[in-house]
């Protein structure tokens, strides 16, 4: 079920004056969000901000989640929604959400998925969902700060960037179950993908909105996600700004040393489909010739010894590992041309999505968001 806090609520279309819409300067008309497009405050120029919160099994931090946010964004200048994607909990976190909520206003909306699809799928499914032009990413423990959204808004958007990643410099978790895997995690990510960020385990990201709609997130690919959005945007348009983290005071961390493990092998999947995802063939031809090409040359040459040696052949073990590697380099040659034709559905056919929720009405496009008057 798809959820907003307390049904449809438009805001008027009237005209407001310039001290209405925290003190900016409006040239021109001005709608209920203010001249788009002209609208300035600070040095950040109008947007409209979407806030993604995966949660699970979060009961305890549930309220106090959308209370946090309604603090630190309750005066901010630029409508603003949140969307808490409820990710299959069991515990009642769904009807916690829902029911704070619709006290607090429409701009909290809630995404129940059927069951638990995991964080990145529940992380895609609030960015689906979300209508702003930056959209903000963060984990529902409270252990990032929602005071830290502004700022890496305003980087996000003075600096003309397209994404802006949280560095949790001073970590208030555990060394051996958080610290060091994800010490062990980011070297990879940064090893493989050239990215030289510090923290890409931090869920606190800011993003343009029409950037990140260019990818899509699957496994426990919210982790890669710099490495997905260099494939669509310059890495020279990423940035990292150092943000609060705090220590957990309820509910349980559903993360261990099992992560490491799931993070390297989405890493290998990353690897291949950021290099080879529209060329598979030549990943599969190329291990095939070569591992062919060597089986290849044992049989020339067991054939040199058969023929021109005059000696028996049929019980070296030469002779049976170069027939399967010639078999086996067949087959990749095959599996690569299968790759090929695969990719090229794959990209001319419809996306599937890595989630399912029930049916719901989001808000039109003008609707349901929180502005600071």
């Amino acid at each position: 079920m798809t959820a907003s806090s307390s049904g449809e609520h438009y805001l008027p279309s009237a005209s407001l004056a310039p001290a209405d819409v925290g003190g900016a300067h409006v040239e021109g008309p001005a709608t209920a969000f203010g001249a788009r497009g002209a609208l300035d405050v600070d040095g950040v120029p109008f947007h409209r901000l979407s806030v993604v919160v995966p949660m699970y099994n979060e009961i305890e931090n549930a309220a106090p989640l959308i209370d946090e946010v309604q603090a630190a964004l309750g005066g901010y200048p630029f409508p603003w929604e949140l969307l808490v994607v409820d990710d299959g909990s069991r515990d009642g976190t769904g009807q916690k959400l829902e029911s704070h909520g619709a006290t607090v206003g429409p701009h909290i909306r809630v995404i129940r998925l059927w069951r638990n699809f995991r964080q990145t799928a529940a992380m895609q499914a609030g960015i689906d969902a979300a209508r702003g032009d930056v959209i903000v990413t963060m984990d529902g423990d409270l252990q990032n700060d929602p005071r830290d959204i502004p700022k890496l808004v305003a980087r996000l958007l003075q600096g003309d960037l397209d994404f802006v990643a949280g560095w949790r410099k001073d970590r208030q978790d555990g060394f051996w179950l958080r610290k060091f895997p994800s010490k062990i995690a980011n070297a990879l990510i940064r090893k493989s993908t050239g990215l030289q960020f510090n923290d890409l385990g931090c869920s606190l990201k800011a993003f343009r909105g029409s950037v990140l709609r260019e990818v899509r997130l699957y496994g426990e690919m919210h982790r890669f996600i710099p490495a997905w959005l260099a494939t669509v945007t310059s890495p020279a348009r990423m940035d990292e700004v150092p943000v609060n983290h705090r220590a957990r005071v309820a509910g349980t961390s559903k993360y261990g040393l099992s992560r490491t493990f799931r993070v390297i092998t989405d890493l290998l999947a990353m690897h291949f489909f950021l290099n080879y995802g529209t060329r598979p063939g030549h990943f599969f031809g190329g291990i095939g010739l070569f591992t062919g090409s060597i089986g290849g040359l044992i049989l020339a040459w067991m054939a040199v010894v058969k023929f021109v040696l005059g000696q028996s052949i049929g019980g070296r073990p030469a002779l049976t590992l170069g027939f399967f590697m010639v078999i086996a380099g067949l087959q990749l040659l095959l599996t690569g041309v299968l790759a090929e034709l695969l990719i090229r559905i794959y990209y001319d056919g419809r996306h599937a999505q890595p989630y399912h929720h029930g049916q719901g009405t989001a808000p039109s496009d003008d609707a349901a968001w929180h502005l600071n008057r």
